[in-house]
């Protein structure tokens, strides 16, 4: 009985550093808008030691496979021009879109995700190129701020300069928090 009372509460010693270590990493917020400025989830986005994790929950786009990355201005305000105004992905060094590209990838590529039939995703994203304070990688948080995009179609992670993955959906501005 005493070991195990022992075990227990070296771990819970153990386990409160690692939670006021992860209460102090950078963090930031995505909400995301549809074509039509309605709501349709949000992204959260936490900078670890080796790069950013970002959490999706999105709920009322179109089935299917889903492309989604890091464009390089804050801005989804024209959503009915299809969000054209968060310019190209985050890139800072021009490196080559796509994943498997051997020229690449750039700091905005990230993998896909699936939306079911009843319009919801949900997705863990990790991105070591990309920092939201600029600690490594490219940053995030600059000057104009960067935004999450959805693209109709999930990214080939290698076909010029989008991977193939068609119309911009959805956009969400990254804010810190």
């Amino acid at each position: 009985m005493k070991r195990s009372l022992i075990r227990a509460l070296a771990g819970a010693a153990l386990a409160a550093p690692l939670a006021l270590a992860a209460d102090d990493m950078p963090k930031a917020h995505a909400e995301f808008i549809d074509n039509d400025g309605n709501a349709v989830g949000e992204a959260h986005l936490t900078q670890g030691p080796n790069g950013t994790l970002i959490v999706l929950e999105i709920d009322g786009l179109p089935v299917g496979p889903k492309a989604i990355h890091i464009h390089s201005v804050g801005t989804c305000d024209d959503h009915h021009d299809g969000f054209q105004d968060s310019a190209g992905h985050l890139n800072p060094e021009d490196k080559k879109h796509g994943l498997l590209n051997p020229d690449g990838p750039d700091p905005g590529d990230l993998n896909n995700f699936y939306v079911h039939d009843d319009g919801t995703g949900w997705a863990e994203l990790f991105n070591a190129r990309a920092s939201l304070d600029g600690s490594y990688g490219a940053r995030i948080l600059d000057d104009d701020g960067a935004a999450l995009v959805i693209h109709e179609k999930p990214d080939d992670h290698i076909t010029q300069p989008i991977g193939g993955a068609g119309a911009r959906i959805a956009c969400g501005v990254i804010r810190g928090s």
